[in-house]
């Protein structure tokens, strides 16, 4: 989920019309009780997949070279949308992309690119369909290089900072994102632009942006840095 993108107008915000439904605690775009009595970030909001996605998967720490490779295929279909969309049609991207096995997703060819354009259940945009056969070619070629795509991404994890404490306090790129982003591209990634990495990065763990006074903050940083 690229946060980023949520600098926008309130409909381009991650769940703002639950906003009105949670107690205001500091700003709309920092941290917000909700009715469960649990502190998070602001954009969770209140439905219950957006929550659990906050609260279980959000910043903390990834290894699995599927997953890993799962979100940055679907961080790269969320461009020009609401990562909710994505976060709702994700078990079609699954089933669609053969769970984003590397080496199945790979050998996909133009067959294969005709029936995805044909799934309504995902986003039916050629380029980042073909992009997403395409860097799978490409992880593998990482992944011959250094083991492991995990590997290779974990060089780039973010050094500590401050806990942010609203969303203007969280950048929409990073000089870390903007050096992953310019080493993929080199290696014939595509959809891969700085803020789409840093928004792979927030979310995988590379870096924590939980805001300060989320609880969720505390179990992310418990869960440590590099695994």
């Amino acid at each position: 989920m690229d946060l980023g993108r949520c600098r926008g107008s309130l409909a381009d915000r991650p769940g703002p019309a639950k906003v009105a439904r949670y107690d205001r605690h500091m700003s709309d775009q920092s941290i917000l009780i909700g009715e469960d009595g649990i502190t998070r970030c602001w954009w969770a909001g209140s439905d219950p997949l957006y929550r659990s996605y906050h609260d279980t998967e959000w910043g903390f720490p990834v290894t699995s070279d599927t997953r890993l490779f799962e979100k940055l295929c679907l961080e790269g279909f969320q461009a020009g949308l609401a990562w909710i969309t994505i976060l709702r049609k994700r078990e079609n991207f699954r089933a669609a992309f053969a769970g984003f096995e590397i080496p199945t997703v790979a050998t996909f060819g133009t067959d294969d690119v005709e029936r995805l354009l044909g799934d309504a259940g995902i986003v039916r945009h050629r380029g980042k369909i073909e992009s997403t056969i395409n860097n799978a070619a490409r992880a593998l070629e990482l992944i011959d290089e250094f083991g492991s795509l995990s590997r290779y991404i974990w060089q780039y994890q973010a050094p500590p900072h401050p806990a942010p404490t609203a969303l203007e306090d969280l950048p929409a790129k990073t000089e870390v994102s903007a050096a992953l982003s310019k080493d993929l591209k080199r290696r014939g990634w595509s959809f891969v632009g700085p803020t789409t990495v840093y928004a792979f990065m927030q979310a995988m763990g590379l870096v924590n942006d939980h805001l300060a006074g989320c609880e969720i903050r505390n179990a992310v940083e418990d869960a440590g840095g590099r695994p």
